[in-house]
């Protein structure tokens, strides 16, 4: 598990929507210095522009594995590392790799594993592809966030130490659970798809306003059953 770079950025106008500017910081410049500060918010030089549904101390680094985005080029996206706003790029992991509630070891910071990433409008606006959405929770090739345990001085180069390893669902199952059509569902998937997504819940480590989602989805889908 091995930074591949580390970018940051600032709120700045990416389009317009209905005519009025969209502020996003998914435009992000590779960080130059060998190493930088990060808090329990932000890298230095890194801030969100909507803090209702960006950012906070449950998504204060996100994580994408470099290993996708020759995926990204065989759909046809001119995208390379930092394309997707990602404040780090990794190889060595991917999704399927890494669990909810993993600790690491970067730098004199300590970091854990608390979310995937749920893809909005402003990535279509960054990539001028609607499709990217879609293609995204299709694909599973969402990348994770990583909340601070402990702030420290960072290195943009060099490996991620695993300092413990989460019993925890993978990113991978998390995304499986909250995107899931449980109506398209073969009867005989459904039980093991809702005791997944039980399981996904008592995870303590998923960050909160995640869990909700996923809670509000896996509700309306028993009731549903319930008649």
């Amino acid at each position: 598990m091995r930074i591949a770079g580390v970018y940051v950025g600032e709120p700045s106008v990416l389009g317009y929507r209905r005519e009025r500017p969209v502020l996003s910081a998914i435009t992000k410049a590779p960080v130059t210095a060998p190493e930088l500060t990060l808090t329990e918010l932000n890298l230095d030089g890194d801030r969100q522009a909507d803090l209702t549904v960006h950012g906070g101390v449950d998504k204060a680094v996100y994580v994408y594995p470099s290993e996708h985005y020759p995926a990204w080029a065989a759909d046809g996206f001119e995208a390379s590392q930092g394309g997707f706003g990602e404040n780090v790029s990794l190889t060595g992991v991917t999704e399927d790799d890494v669990r909810i509630g993993d600790v690491w070891a970067w730098g004199d910071a300590l970091v854990q594993v608390s979310q995937p990433r749920q893809p909005c409008f402003k990535l279509a606006m960054k990539t001028g592809r609607k499709d990217v959405t879609p293609l995204m929770i299709d694909s599973g090739r969402c990348g994770w966030y990583l909340r601070v345990l402990r702030p420290g001085t960072v290195p943009t180069s060099g490996a991620l130490e695993v300092v413990e390893r989460s019993d925890g669902p993978t990113i991978t199952e998390v995304y499986l659970v909250s995107f899931a059509n449980y109506g398209q569902l073969p009867p005989d998937k459904v039980e093991a798809a809702l005791d997944l997504a039980d399981r996904v819940l008592a995870t303590p480590a998923l960050s909160a306003s995640y869990r909700d989602g996923v809670q509000s989805t896996v509700d309306r889908w028993r009731a549903r059953r319930a008649g």
